[in-house]
């Protein structure tokens, strides 16, 4: 049975993952429609923006972390992030480059799945 601490860090996951979300989507349409780069390059770095401001807010609102090993600790959520990137941009390869899904809608369906990926992995691994 899931318990409602567990159901409030979730919560408390998505929140955190929503402002992700922003800088992800901010920094991919940033670089990919004002600066012109590669649309993969674009979602990269927007994914490793919205990571490490999601590593910030998770360890301090949702996890509570006490660990003084902030290094390793962040290594792991990047870790984490980074195995959901490779799931991020293959979801956006096959949907967008494969079924000619719009682009966009192709990001955010990459971002439902690997909210469950990093929330179970962080919260079992990394917090």
């Amino acid at each position: 049975m899931i318990n409602s601490t567990l159901i409030l860090k979730f919560l408390k996951f998505c929140v955190v993952g929503f402002s992700g979300m922003l800088v992800d989507f901010g920094t991919t349409w940033l670089c990919k429609e004002k600066f012109g780069w590669n649309k993969y390059v674009s979602n990269s770095l927007g994914f490793i923006l919205a990571a490490t401001n999601n590593y910030i807010w998770n360890r301090l609102w949702t996890f509570h972390s006490t660990n003084t090993n902030i290094p390793v600790e962040y290594g792991k959520f990047f870790l984490i992030s980074v195995i959901g990137l490779i799931i991020n941009n293959l979801t956006i390869y096959i949907l967008h480059g494969k079924l000619k899904l719009n682009f966009y809608l192709a990001k955010l369906f990459a971002i439902g799945v690997i909210t469950i990926w990093n929330f179970t992995m962080n919260y079992f691994f990394t917090f």
